[in-house]
């Protein structure tokens, strides 16, 4: 079975493509990550930009992130992270377990998506502080009502699946992108997370035994580990974190 892939997302910005790579790292996977190579070794921006306007071969893509391995090219971070799961033994076996894993990955997706809109709550094409005063009516509710209400959920889900993981018997995909997500939440919203943590030690057990996993220990403090800033998904604005 083939194991060498490319990943396309865009340089300096953590984002989606960052769920991917923590699976590509635990697994071992070798990997060229196109965004962050010099346009000489036919990386950087312009190599993303093609995917994004769609001048690429291959299946059509709406964004990246996006998988390529040789002719075979996958979009979409839950769908990757699926994908690469179940060929690197980081999807649980059973047909359900593993649909489990898909959905709970969904559900992070979710999660991103409410986080990004908190700074760009009218249009991502606009400046934040062309969108200040809409950010700060809209932060507030995420701060206080959804980032406790998906931090509960999950904190049920691992206690129900037996309190080590999030589903299945090993650790999974789903797993790794609550890490990151947890991470996120953390670094944009530091009081906020705090409040909201407090009540899910289960989900803070989780990320920490992640974060002490060899392959994943590395990783984050190599240069292959995109740091987050304010131009990702989750940024800092000291203003909209109403904790």
């Amino acid at each position: 079975m083939p194991t060498s892939y490319e990943l396309i997302y865009w340089p300096r910005i953590p984002g989606r493509g960052e769920f991917v790579r923590l699976v590509l790292e635990e697994a071992a996977a070798p990997y060229r990550d196109v965004g962050q190579l010099a346009e000489g070794e036919g990386g950087g921006t312009a190599a993303v930009m093609a995917y994004w306007e769609g001048k690429h071969e291959g299946h059509p893509v709406f964004a990246p992130p996006v998988l390529r391995q040789d002719e075979h090219v996958l979009s979409q971070t839950a769908a990757i992270c699926d994908f690469l799961g179940a060929r690197h033994d980081l999807s649980p076996r059973d047909d359900l377990a593993r649909s489990q894993a898909l959905a709970l990955q969904l559900t992070i997706g979710d999660l991103l998506v409410e986080a990004h809109d908190t700074h760009h709550p009218i249009s991502a094409w606009l400046y934040y502080e062309d969108q200040r005063e809409e950010a700060r009516r809209r932060a507030p509710h995420f701060v206080s009502e959804r980032i406790p209400r998906y931090l509960q959920y999950f904190e049920r889900v691992l206690r129900h699946n037996g309190g080590e993981v999030l589903t299945g018997e090993g650790l999974s995909h789903a797993d790794l992108g609550l890490f990151q997500a947890v991470e996120g939440l953390a670094y944009a919203f530091p009081r906020g997370f705090a409040k909201a943590s407090a009540a899910t030690p289960g989900v803070l057990a989780l990320c920490e035994r992640v974060r002490e996993r060899p392959r994943i220990a590395e990783f984050l403090t190599s240069e292959r580990r995109t740091p987050f800033n304010e131009e990702g998904i989750f940024r800092r604005y000291p203003e909209l974190d109403a904790g």
